[in-house]
Order: structure tokens, then sequence, then C-alpha cells
């Protein structure tokens, strides 16, 4: 009896081991399954205060073998003319053989952070007729925002993403050769006049329009900082008043709210690119019960011409006739019941009727006037 009460004590506890890893595994799960659609903050908003700013200058790109602008590039000329002038060499511009230089535009973009002594990258793009950038050597540039201030100076080596030759009978290019970087190529000379850690309230921006996902975010930093902060201005705008534990040091504040997880919702929506016949359809995008037949239609028309030859020693005349001959094919395809509660099943259905991209876009649009595709289209 000793033994056979041990035994059972002992198959107890192995089954509550059993039942306890089972609970705990559907725990996880179901824990995953929630967060598996969780985003950061950061990944679907933008914050007050972090920005970059663009700047934009004009220079000159020098050290080309050959494939910069041509003299019809007047305003290249004019360029080279001035910078000579500023060295104290007189030149004639009609005199200048510009192939060797490409007149650029240099662009970037400087976050409001940096300050006076850091660099930043900067784009060079050509604005004449140059064939390529490749090898080239940015002169001094200064580049300005749009209140008209130099923030920063380029200069530098290029580099190019591609290439591009020709001969006489033939050519060959690799991307883009008249746009090149410079890595870290323009000091930053002037900082933003802002402050961060001045501000009295912050406004968080939302890249999704969506009032639910809104209010998640309002209730998702309220329960973070422990009171009434944040408020919702509209669709995707939240307001938020700095704790005073927070006024003067910012940056915690930020580092706690921007990896907030959050899961966003919004509406149900198909995205159509008629020009590359893309589809893209969203999860939440559902089917009333509809029948579908689609079929294409081909009309081929070749045109030909045939000559009527007279025969020999006749007094006829040679006579060409056009002939046109028309083939018309069209797919007989049955009609096909299709009913999608989950995308899954949307997508199995429209398989089923053999249904291409092409075809597809065409489908799309007869289902939303008919009234049975539950989502908002959108053609890009």
């Amino acid at each position: 009896m000793k033994v056979a009460t041990k035994a059972d004590a002992e198959f107890k506890r192995l089954v509550l081991r059993i039942v306890l890893i089972l609970i705990l595994g559907a725990c996880a799960a179901v824990w995953t399954s929630g967060q598996v659609y969780a985003v950061r903050l950061k990944d679907i908003s933008s914050f007050s205060g972090v920005r970059t700013n663009e700047l934009v200058g004009y220079g000159l790109v020098v050290g080309l073998a050959g494939t910069g602008d041509g003299t019809s590039s007047d305003f290249t000329m004019t360029s080279m003319s001035n910078m000579l002038d500023k060295m104290g060499v007189q030149v004639d511009p009609s005199n200048l053989k510009p192939k060797n230089v490409a007149a650029v535009m240099v662009t970037a973009k400087m976050p409001v952070s940096v300050k006076p002594g850091s660099t930043i990258d900067v784009t060079v793009s050509s604005l004449g007729d140059a064939e390529s950038l490749l090898g080239g050597v940015l002169l001094v540039t200064p580049l300005k925002g749009l209140d008209g201030r130099v923030y920063a100076v380029g200069q530098g080596a290029l580099t190019i993403g591609g290439f591009a030759l020709s001969g006489e009978a033939a050519s060959a290019q690799k991307n883009i050769p008249t746009v090149g970087r410079i890595p870290n190529g323009a000091v930053v000379e002037r900082a933003v006049p802002f402050k961060f850690n001045r501000q009295d309230g912050m406004t968080v921006n939302l890249t999704i329009q969506d009032f639910n996902t809104t209010m998640q975010v309002v209730r998702r930093i309220n329960a973070t900082l422990g009171g009434e902060f944040a408020r919702a201005e509209d669709i995707s705008t939240v307001k938020l008043s700095i704790p005073d534990k927070f006024r003067g040091n910012m940056v915690p504040l930020m580092a706690s709210l921007e990896n907030l997880n959050i899961t966003p919702d919004g509406k149900a929506k198909v995205v159509v690119d008629e020009k590359t016949g893309t589809v893209v359809l969203g999860q939440d995008v559902r089917l009333s019960k509809v029948a579908v037949a689609h079929g294409n239609l081909q009309v081929v028309i070749a045109e030909d011409e045939e000559v009527s030859q007279p025969g020999p020693f006749s007094e006829g005349e040679t006579v060409v006739t056009p002939q046109t001959d028309v083939q018309v094919s069209e797919q007989n395809n049955r009609l096909m019941l299709m009913e999608g509660a989950t995308l899954q099943e949307l997508v199995d259905g429209l398989n089923s009727i053999g249904a291409s991209p092409r075809d597809l876009i065409s489908i799309i649009r007869t289902l939303k006037v008919a009234g049975s595709l539950h989502a908002e289209v959108e053609v890009i």
C-alpha cells in the first residue's frame, strides 16, 4: 500500500508539472500574439524639435576626364571666370573650355542638434550637360538655409555609384553618374538657434491618420507619466505638457516615450499602382459574397500587302493590294462565387479565377463599384 501511494503521488506531481507547462506555453503564445503587431512610437511619429533642416548651394566640380559641361553651358563658364577672378587670375570667359568642369547643386540635411565643427553628408547633382562626375572634386561651396544664412561649407572628392562609357558605335551606363555624394563632406559653421530642453510643451505628429491609434498613444503616454499630460488635438496630433521633473532635461522623457509599444490601426485599404501593375491589400480588407466572372478579350490586327503581277506580254499593271487579318480571342471563364472574411480567403478567391495583377486592378475597381469590396481603393 505504501508503494502504491508513493507511485500515485509521483504521478500526480508529474501531471501537475505537465499542466503547468501547458498553461505557461498558452500564456506565452497569447502574450506573443498580442505583441506581434506592436511597434515603437518613434517608428510611427515625429516629435517637435527633432527634425532636419534643408541646405542648398551652388558650386563647381573640377578634375573631370573630359565629361564636364560643354561650351553651351554659359553659366559654367561665367562661374569659372568669377572664381578665377577672385583668385587674381584674369581670363576671358569665351576662351574657357569647361569639359573638365561641371556646375553642380549641392544639397544637405542638417539635424537641429549638430553644433559648429560637426560634419554632415552632402549630395552633388549636375546642373548642366555634364556626362559624368566620376573622379571629380567639389570646390568650396557655401550651403545656405531658407533664411539665406550660411550654415555649412562643403568640399571634397565625390563618390559615384555608377559610370558611363561610350564609343563610336556603342555605349554602356550603370546607374546615374551625374549624381554623387561626399560622406562627411560639409563642415557645420553655424548651429540652428534652437534649444531642445527649453520647450514648455511638445507635439507628437503621427504618420497614421487614425483616431483609435491617436487615443491609444494618449493613453499609453499618460499611463507612463502617471498623469493627464497628453491630449489629442486631432486625428494624428498629440499635445504633451512637460512634467515639472523633466523641465530643462527632456532627454530622459524622450527616451521613455519613444520606445512605447503601440498597435497601429487604420482603415482597410487597397493600393493600386497602375504603372507597374502592383496591387497591395491591407490586412483588414473584407469582401462580401459576390459572383465574379473575368475573361480577357484579345484582338490582333495584322496588316500585309500582296502584289498582283500581270501576265507576260500583257498590257496590265502591277497592283499592290492591302490584306488585313483580324483575329479575336476571348476567354470563357466560369462564374465563381467569392467571399473573403480574411485576407487569405480573399487572395484564394481571386486566384481561383486566374486573375493576374493587371486583371486584379480591373476586378478590384468593379468590386468597389458593386459595393462588395469593403475597403478604400487608392490609385497611385
